[in-house]
């Protein structure tokens, strides 16, 4: 074998033979032996994690199947790089400070299970530093978890569902303190009264797959705004990873919605009420579910409540899925790609008295060429899914007259996609689908609605005449 003769090499070939310093894999090797009493061949070398080369990788337990980058590293150095993974995420981004409140959307699915123990293992360390410390300038930040009850409109059983609740209570109340308070948020629970019957009377309005399963998932997401604003938590954190993400990028492009894409793809958005951050942004699904897989004892999971997805939805998960098998890099090269759109002024966290988090957010606001919020117009969104909306958006919006019924004015301040699968094709089903919406989508379409007539307003402001120039 050839030699190598360069003194700073680091790529672990071997030196000459009269060098003193031998080849890295060589000292591994004595290293195992001494403390195993063992002389490993070289054979047997290759099942040693390659990170620690000390412990034996995935690949050679042969108790699951696995990717074979991942089976390359022991237990302990795969699941610390996901936490690597996950705490950069957090604190590049200035997703969790101390002084913050935060709220972990919780379906029992490895996703959001991984993010529950990720974050409860931070607070436990907060709380370690900060009783040991004599000061106590720093407080520990708060964690509370929230499960969206939809048994209202779903196919389960209800018995199977309510006992998927009581496990999810168990493994939010077996955490470690600090304790973590736990919501079980029926979604029908918008509705101000007789919500049961008015959900299932607007999703039946619904006749498209994909915006049925899109309008639950706006639902869903206005119910975690809901419960986290009426508890005072300052941040929601889901569980979206890399291989979601790369299956909105293409089913977001497919339904129309490539405007308002960026927004939905950063770590932080922030348009909503209470911030909603993705510390798992860079971790796959077959990561996650390896994890807890492997870890099974104290990360279960609940597989009855994980429903397939339908329509375009369900398509694109399928073939992500297919891309992915063809090439292990697919899904990040997705989200890659999609991530050189230009952001928007709110994938930022909002600025505030705590100096890290004002530190992390210049920081990302130079990284990204984010403008500040003072020197962007301020945005309209769709009352719906609450995406940006285009400037052909406006056009279309303001060309409602005021002839109109509620229904037709109403859907008229929507985004395209919306339109398009969630709106009633017929006239005469408008009314009737718009007496079942939520109040919070009404409240929108009108602040939205006065926004666009006070932005005209201001547009023609020159061109008007006053009242003295009037009456002259």
């Amino acid at each position: 074998m050839a030699a190598c003769t360069v003194g700073n090499c680091q790529s672990g070939c071997y030196r000459n033979e009269d060098n003193d310093s031998v080849r890295t894999e060589k000292n591994d090797l004595i290293n195992v032996t001494l403390s195993s009493g063992n002389v490993p061949d070289s054979a047997n070398h290759h099942n040693f994690c390659l990170k620690c080369k000390l412990n034996k990788n995935l690949a050679s337990s042969g108790t699951v199947s696995i990717d074979r980058d991942i089976c390359r590293f022991c237990f302990d150095c795969f699941r610390g790089n996901l936490f690597g993974k996950f705490k950069l995420a957090v604190s590049s981004n200035a997703m969790i400070s101390p002084t913050d409140n935060v709220l972990v959307a919780f379906s029992g699915g490895p996703s959001s299970r991984v993010v529950l123990q990720f974050v409860h293992e931070m607070q436990q360390k907060a709380q370690k530093n900060f009783d040991a410390s004599r000061d106590r300038s720093l407080p520990v930040f708060g964690v509370g978890v929230a499960f969206v009850d939809e048994s209202a409109v779903s196919r389960i059983p209800s018995d199977e569902f309510d006992k998927a609740i009581q496990d999810m209570k168990s493994i939010v109340s077996n955490l470690a303190p600090p304790a973590k308070a736990f919501h079980v948020v029926p979604i029908e629970s918008i509705y101000s009264s007789n919500g049961r019957d008015r959900l299932k009377e607007l999703l039946h309005a619904v006749e498209d797959v994909t915006g049925k399963e899109d309008l639950l998932q706006h639902l869903r997401m206005l119910s975690l705004q809901k419960i986290a604003h009426e508890n005072g938590y300052t941040k929601l954190l889901l569980g979206s990873c890399t291989s979601r993400i790369a299956c909105h990028v293409i089913s977001a492009t497919v339904k129309g919605q490539g405007y308002s894409l960026p927004a939905d793809i950063q770590y932080v958005d922030a348009r909503w009420e209470i911030p909603v951050v993705l510390p798992l942004r860079d971790c796959l699904s077959q990561e996650l579910n390896m994890l807890c897989c492997l870890d099974g004892g104290s990360l279960k999971t609940m597989e009855v409540l994980n429903s397939p997805h339908a329509g375009i939805n369900g398509l694109v998960a399928s073939f992500v899925s297919l891309l992915q098998e063809e090439n292990p890099s697919r899904e990040c090269t997705i989200v890659r790609t999609a991530g050189k759109l230009t952001p928007f002024h709110f994938n930022q966290i909002p600025d505030s008295d705590d100096s890290n988090t004002n530190l992390a957010s210049r920081r990302r606001q130079k990284k990204f060429n984010l403008r500040p919020n003072e020197s962007t117009p301020p945005e309209s969104y769709c009352p719906i899914c609450n995406s940006p909306l285009s400037k052909s958006d406006h056009l279309n919006s303001s060309s409602a007259g005021s002839d109109k019924t509620n229904g037709y004015k109403f859907g008229a301040t929507w985004c395209p996609s919306c339109q398009f699968q969630i709106l009633p094709k017929e006239p005469s089903s408008m009314e009737h689908f718009y007496s079942f919406l939520p109040e919070q989508f009404v409240v929108r379409a009108k602040e939205r609605s006065s926004g666009i007539q006070r932005q005209l307003r201001e547009q023609i402001q020159d061109f008007l005449l006053s009242d003295s120039e009037d009456g002259a």
